[in-house]
């Protein structure tokens, strides 16, 4: 299983950059859906995680005296180019690469589809995510706990109801959807319009 998933990240990468070459600098500059960062921030973001290993992520922790997010924000930094394109051109050097921070590789799959969704929507960009690649990043977000995280505590409290595809879980309330909104949404991050449906619905977490 680690092969394919490192192949539906690898084939999640090249096709951000594919969505992001035509793009002109001011694009970049967009606000994205993660609170405080634009494009341009996210995209470096991604830069710096796909460089990340298991002893540099721990090495960079400690220098940033165990702040998650100055850790991030000291990444973005260090990734974002001067312009636009130094920083796809980076993201294209790392785009098959295997390295990654001590979690599971489930996790990279998560990044990959909810900061490609960060990156496009304020874009009016959209993509038709494989439905073997956000269902693996679905799984694996509702097994993790929310101190690494996760939704695991969540499922316990609603039952997700993919309506692409053969995929239920969770016990509880019912939140219905395409397994890309149930992702974002169980993620945290804002759907579009009647994109959820279902009891469960207000259970879910507040978009930032």
């Amino acid at each position: 299983m680690k092969d394919e998933i490192w192949s539906m990240v690898h084939v999640e990468r090249a096709a951000l950059i594919e969505d992001l070459a035509p793009l002109d600098d001011s694009a970049w500059e967009t606000p994205s859906l993660c609170a405080g960062w634009t494009v341009h921030d996210v995209v470096a973001h991604l830069v710096d995680t796909a460089r990340t290993t298991r002893l540099g992520f721990v090495v960079g922790l400690v220098a940033a005296r165990f702040d998650f997010d100055r850790q991030n924000a000291r990444g973005v930094t260090r990734e974002r180019g001067a312009t636009a394109r130094e920083t796809l051109a980076r993201l294209r050097v790392v785009a098959t690469r295997t390295s990654t921070p001590p979690a599971p590789l489930g996790s990279r799959l998560v990044e990959e589809v909810v900061h490609g969704e960060d990156i496009r929507r304020p874009l009016g960009l959209t993509r038709d995510y494989p439905t073997e690649a956000v269902v693996e990043a679905l799984r694996y977000l509702t097994s993790t706990p929310a101190s690494f995280g996760g939704a695991k505590e969540l499922v316990a409290r609603v039952r997700l109801t993919a309506t692409d595809t053969d995929l239920s879980i969770g016990d509880g309330p019912e939140v219905a959807g395409t397994a890309p909104a149930l992702l974002l949404g169980v993620y945290g991050r804002p759907t579009a319009p009647a994109a959820l449906d279902g009891p469960g619905v207000a259970a879910l977490p507040t978009p930032a």
